[in-house]
């Protein structure tokens, strides 16, 4: 029987290899898929996309000969989190298969991202590089280092600005259950993070975990198996 692919988008300034720590603990019936975006990783030969309409377009274009051989969920976190949703709104558009659940950690509702006034692809370095630190998602090595500084600020500035220059239209609520995982100290509001209910026909079951921005690192085995909970009903009734 096959399993459940499970594509998984990384968050601003990642790459396809973000959740390897995911992959340590994932059941037998997941298959996780990481996907890369263009200008890094595998694909770093390639012009980075500041577009947000092209990288959805391009996550598609990864995803699209898969999503009618087998049930599928797609995971983001930040970043990655609004990608999700809009490859899930894409995949609609396009009359496909639908995936069996969104999972998305580390970012507010689409429509509260749209009204952000942060600019933060827009500062000088110093600034840039000290908002960078506040995620507390980057290591010392990297922020301390010029050289690196200097491979992965490009990278993340025009992941910043698709993010920050995202306007969100209100379209018809996805009848896909979701899952939202924030952390207790990220600065976001609770009435925000609310937001996501706009966007799904259903309840969505809101979660919270300790830490800052990239508390995804700290409790990858709780998140895998909030995923792997939620996808066992679907892999049993798929192997009736």
């Amino acid at each position: 029987m096959e399993k459940i692919n499970l594509f998984c988008l990384p968050f601003a300034g990642g790459s396809k290899y973000s959740y390897r720590l995911y992959e340590e603990h994932l059941p037998s019936f997941l298959n996780l898929i990481p996907l890369e975006y263009p200008g890094r990783g595998t694909r770093m030969s390639e012009p980075l996309k500041e577009d947000i309409r092209q990288l959805v377009h391009d996550l598609y274009l990864q995803v699209e000969h898969k999503l009618d051989r087998a049930p599928y969920a797609i995971y983001g976190h930040s970043m990655g989190g609004l990608l999700c949703y809009l490859l899930a709104r894409k995949i609609r558009e396009e009359g496909r298969m639908p995936p069996v659940h969104l999972f998305i950690t580390g970012t507010s509702g689409p429509a509260a991202l749209s009204r952000t006034e942060k600019k933060r692809h827009l500062l000088d370095k110093k600034s840039f590089i000290e908002e960078i630190r506040n995620l507390n998602g980057s290591p010392d090595e990297i922020l301390q280092n010029d050289e690196l500084l200097d491979f992965i600020e490009p990278i993340l500035r025009a992941d910043f600005k698709v993010s920050e220059n995202y306007a969100h239209t209100r379209q018809e609520p996805l009848d896909i259950p979701v899952t939202v995982i924030t952390g207790t100290r990220e600065d976001m509001k609770p009435e925000d993070i609310r937001l996501w209910q706009q966007e799904a026909r259903n309840p969505v079951d809101f979660r919270r975990m300790p830490g800052h921005h990239f508390f995804i690192f700290k409790y990858p085995y709780e998140i895998v198996s909030i995923i792997a909970k939620k996808l066992l009903v679907h892999h049993k009734s798929y192997q009736l």
